[in-house]
């Protein structure tokens, strides 16, 4: 099998095969390449959660994961976050002449490792190969079906006055990680990539009993903006204390060099929480004892006024928490 990605991989004859039969039917098995183009799923009828998104990350490798990971994570994640069980995936890619047959393989295998983890099957996709220079590597689509729970169905429209907010860890890890990944900054530092899926978190969670009235994976824009999103979603007023907010030394100190706010960097690997007060320490008690959200905590609570917007209580008083307007960091998904 050649090395690297030519057009002839996209012209739907041998090497087209050869490529989806040596690489993506080698990792995700025969159910993607079937006698038909769509493929036929058994969802017995339930209600379904669908959802979409596109990666085009840079760079495509990073500490802590690739782009192959963050497509099945990100697209898992935005399933469980409304209360599904994830059931099926679909990964269209578009790859550029010239790409790394390794890589890509590398990049596959994780997915397919990744999609295992959340007990998601990958039943259908898409190659196409365009010429050297129309593309940066490899794009990745990923479309995901859920399967609607019954009795565990976080909305916005569930917050309530006095609820408690929640954070399954540290902050920024996955914004810090690729930007430390593209070597432009003359600083080095520790510091890993978050993305994971949290499939096993919300399970935790949905097995609990206790109730959930909102979650959301703060990606893009960070905690700030996602919660500013739920503000205006449920006309709620929210107040985050800083101080109880999980941030590691090495991405303050990152963030304080380059003149960033770690409340504004992607998480691939987190979930914002909102429950009532009265189940909140349950709640965390659950949440530390899964591998992905040890380091959960307490970060704030959601208040009547002023409806629609979010405060940060620090040291010197309040100030308003807007919702991100300029990127801080480009393509960190």
């Amino acid at each position: 099998m050649d090395k690297v990605i030519t057009l002839s991989h996209g012209n739907g004859g041998r090497l087209t095969w050869e490529l989806i039969t040596n690489i993506f039917v080698r990792h995700f098995g025969r159910q993607t390449v079937g006698a038909n183009d769509a493929a036929e799923l058994i969802l017995d009828n339930n209600e379904i959660a669908f959802t979409t998104d596109s990666f085009v990350i840079s760079p495509i490798f990073f500490p802590g994961g690739n782009i192959g990971k963050l497509a099945v994570c990100g697209t898992v994640n935005d399933l469980v976050c409304g209360g599904a069980v994830p059931a099926y995936l679909s990964c269209g890619f578009i790859i550029e002449e010239g790409f790394s047959i390794e890589k890509l393989d590398e990049i596959v295998e994780s997915m397919a490792k990744t999609a295992a983890e959340c007990y998601i099957k990958i039943v259908a996709g898409d190659t196409k190969i365009v010429p050297h220079g129309k593309a940066d590597g490899i794009f990745i689509n990923t479309s995901g079906i859920g399967i609607m729970c019954d009795d565990f169905r976080p909305n916005p429209a569930c917050i309530t006055p006095g609820d408690t907010i929640i954070i399954t860890g540290t902050i920024g890890d996955h914004g810090c990680a690729v930007m430390l990944a593209r070597e432009s900054f003359n600083f080095k530092a520790d510091i890993i990539s978050d993305c994971a899926p949290m499939v096993s978190v919300v399970n935790d969670l949905a097995a609990s009993g206790l109730q959930i009235n909102a979650m959301r994976d703060p990606t893009r824009g960070g905690i700030a903006t996602t919660l500013n999103e739920l503000a205006a979603q449920s006309n709620t007023g929210m107040i985050l204390r800083e101080d109880d907010i999980p941030v590691k030394n090495e991405i303050r100190g990152f963030c304080e060099l380059l003149g960033l706010d770690p409340l504004y960097l992607a998480n691939e690997g987190k979930l914002i929480i909102i429950c009532p007060r009265n189940v909140a320490n349950e709640v965390l008690q659950v949440l530390c004892n899964n591998k992905y959200s040890q380091q959960a905590a307490i970060i704030g609570s959601v208040t009547n006024e002023p409806a629609g917007k979010v405060l940060l209580q620090t040291v010197t008083g309040k100030r308003i928490l807007d919702m991100q307007t300029i990127e801080q960091t480009p393509r960190i998904c």
